[in-house]
């Protein structure tokens, strides 16, 4: 039973930090014709493409509910739940009674700036 409860947590700590690297390095488009033609073979997608199949978003709002501070994107949902939290710059996974958090930085694709444009518009 334990080498089971082990192996959850591999997996879980692999996605979590496959998403981290996303985050890091940048998703490329693979080809002219990924996201309707809208980047060339190797560019970095906007984040905008990266939340297009976000389940769901919490925004961190200031109290006086004019600025949005940053945000917790739900990427994966029921096994297991990872969200991306902009705020602290943390990829939060959970699965069953598991969990990950792994920090990330450098973000090209600018996902706390288009959670800050979203929430504006």
């Amino acid at each position: 039973m334990q080498q089971a409860k082990d192996t959850t947590q591999d997996r879980l700590r692999e996605m979590v930090a496959n998403i981290v690297n996303d985050i890091e390095t940048g998703i490329q488009a693979e080809s002219n014709d990924d996201y309707d033609g809208q980047y060339e073979k190797g560019d970095i997608i906007s984040g905008y493409d990266y939340i297009a199949d976000a389940l769901d978003i919490e925004y961190y709002i200031s109290s006086d509910r004019q600025a949005c501070l940053g945000a917790r994107i739900l990427v994966a949902f029921g096994g297991p739940n990872i969200w991306i939290d902009t705020r602290k710059g943390l990829v939060e996974g959970y699965w069953w009674g598991d969990s990950c958090v792994m920090a990330y930085h450098d973000d090209p694709m600018g996902l706390d700036s288009t959670m800050i444009d979203l929430w504006d518009c």
